[in-house]
């Protein structure tokens, strides 16, 4: 009897089941997946200290003239694709891209592996979670 109320609630509410599945689908991967590629701030900071990282900042010139990583390098996310070809000089070394909050960069940095960028990671929670570290910020131009 129990049986059979479950599989007529599961017929008459067969959406509901879709999109549960689809959200534990996209869960599980973003589980999988989803810290691949990325780097914490204190890790940032030692890449960065011992192997030469590059640090490419995509948030706007206004944000970034506000407070940005030290001799990072300022790329906005509106015209990123266009100046991907200024960064090939920077292709043997590691890329650490960050945003306000780890979003946009994270699209950055799916665009420079496309383009053969090995070594790329985006910063894990952008400048609030270096902030939030306690690290420095400048508003030196480099």
């Amino acid at each position: 009897m129990l049986l059979d109320q479950i599989v007529e609630f599961v017929g008459s509410h067969w959406y509901l089941f879709v999109a549960l599945f689809v959200i534990l689908g996209l869960l599980t991967h973003n589980i999988i997946v989803g810290g691949k590629g990325s780097v914490e701030p204190l890790a940032a900071t030692e890449m960065i200290n011992h192997q030469d990282a590059v640090v490419i900042d995509v948030r706007p010139a206004a944000d970034f003239a506000k407070g940005h990583i030290i001799n990072a390098i300022n790329v906005p996310m509106n015209g990123f694709k266009n100046q991907i070809a200024t960064l090939t000089k920077h292709k043997p070394k590691p890329i650490i891209i960050n945003c306000r909050s780890g979003a946009q960069s994270s699209m950055a940095c799916s665009q420079l592996r496309k383009e053969g960028f090995e070594q790329v990671f985006n910063l894990h929670g952008g400048i609030m979670a270096w902030e939030a570290a306690s690290l420095p910020l400048t508003r030196k131009k480099r």
